[in-house]
């Protein structure tokens, strides 16, 4: 073997272990990579377990909020399944029912997803796109105006 076809084969094998390595990693975080989890991939399809950190995604139940104090209960839903959510501390000022909502927390043995950080939607038509899909998926999702009139 020449000096050339060497450096080519050593640099083809590390090609290799690098593709290797990489296809290893997402195999095993396949399932982290996800943005967040609905109630029903929780509740039914159990992909979090009590005491797993996850994200919490879905819109905010109407009429589930309680305030007491700096402590707030609601509940988070996909239309299918809802799952009770806690969280002490300050909502943003967009927070409100009906709205997306991604909550980043644990949940309890209690089945009770108990959120250290609660995001709301950041403007009056953002939904994040895994909860727009999930809506559209069960049949809820109706367009908004802007996207009726950009569609024409």
């Amino acid at each position: 073997m020449t000096r050339k076809q060497k450096r080519l084969a050593g640099i083809g094998f590390i090609a290799m272990v690098l593709a290797a390595a990489i296809g290893l990693v997402l195999v095993a975080l396949r399932d982290e990579i996800v943005f967040f989890y609905t109630p029903t991939e929780i509740i039914e399809e159990k992909k979090a377990k009590a005491g797993q950190r996850f994200r919490l995604g879905g819109l905010v139940k109407e009429e589930s909020l309680e305030k007491q104090g700096t402590m707030v209960k609601f509940v988070i839903t996909d239309t299918n399944s809802d799952l009770n959510v806690r969280y002490t501390g300050i909502l943003p000022d967009l927070f409100k029912e009906g709205q997306g909502v991604v909550a980043e927390g644990v949940l309890n043995a209690a089945n009770t997803f108990v959120a250290d950080s609660v995001l709301a939607k950041h403007d009056e038509n953002y939904m994040p796109k895994e909860v727009t899909d999930s809506l559209k998926k069960q049949g809820y999702w109706q367009k908004t105006s802007d996207e009726e009139s950009s569609s024409k």
